[in-house]
């Protein structure tokens, strides 16, 4: 294999290949590679974490990458041997999220189960945006799937870190309740004071503003961090093997949370170092 920076050859010496792979909070491993050869480099059972924003499938040539056709021996070919990379190098305590839509979340999700387990499916995640669109043969498709395996039974999920506020009405109802001198007051008040976990699916606006980075399928920090708060602690380590735009690096830095990823495309690669160095403008 070919090192696409320094165009040498790539053994199991090299450093692309150390062993074992721990990332740092201010010194992440960062490389340019194909992903499903740096996570061969990798020891079983390392990462506490891996979220991936994968290929979609749509067959289309973006500014930094061509993507996959959306073809069932296409996905399968790429897919299998990477997600059975991604199982060996979680931890048993580990869990995974990858994020696609429509087009091949069907074909994933069975890929998945065989390699993770159907029991250890824990929830299909789903993002709901807004989007103007012309087509007028179908309802808007403005969503993506993210599916959420553990490795086992023993998984992280610190629900807690990700709740979030009553609606009003439901307030206006445990205030009532606490008015009364009983106990289904007294729980009202205690759940209100913890908020409600956030349920399967998402709103969230797209990426804008001082957020948003030169890359055409960048994603918001606020997915990510909600995944990371949920499925990590402080110090764990995340990977994240299509790398993109960085931004798992980035809120891995802002958490405490050990990173460790890569990204075929050297324009990724020097985009994530960029956020996170403060040099990007």
């Amino acid at each position: 294999m070919i090192d696409r920076i320094t165009n040498a050859q790539i053994t199991s010496e090299s450093p692309a290949f150390a062993k074992p792979m721990l990332g740092d909070v201010f010194s992440p491993r960062i490389e340019v590679a194909n992903n499903l050869e740096f996570m061969k480099s990798v020891e079983s059972n390392t990462l506490d974490l891996i979220y991936c924003d994968v290929l979609y499938g749509t067959g289309r040539d973006f500014m930094d990458y061509k993507d996959l056709y959306p073809m069932k021996e296409i996905i399968y070919e790429h897919y299998e041997p990477r997600i059975k990379e991604m199982h060996r190098i979680l931890k048993d305590t580990g869990s995974i999220y990858l994020q696609m839509d429509y087009r091949i979340v069907h074909w994933v999700r069975c890929i998945m189960d065989d390699v993770f387990g159907y029991g250890n499916f824990r929830n299909e995640i789903v993002w709901c945006y807004t989007m103007p669109n012309n087509y007028k043969r179908s309802f808007n498709k403005k969503h993506d799937n993210i599916l959420f395996y553990s490795k086992g039974n023993n998984w992280t999920f610190n629900w807690k870190d990700v709740t979030v506020d009553y609606s009003d009405s439901s307030k206006n109802r445990a205030k009532y309740a606490h008015s009364k001198t009983s106990q289904m007051g007294k729980n009202g008040k205690m759940l209100l004071d913890e908020g409600k976990l956030v349920e399967d699916y998402w709103l969230i606006p797209v990426v804008s503003g001082k957020e948003r980075v030169k890359y055409q399928t960048q994603k918001p920090k606020k997915i990510i961090e909600r995944i990371i708060k949920a499925s990590s602690n402080e110090n764990d380590l995340v990977g994240d093997f299509y790398l993109g735009s960085g931004t798992t690096a980035v809120v891995c830095k802002e958490l405490s949370r050990r990173f460790v990823g890569c990204d075929i495309n050297p324009n990724a690669v020097k985009l994530t170092n960029e956020r996170l160095n403060g040099t990007l403008f």
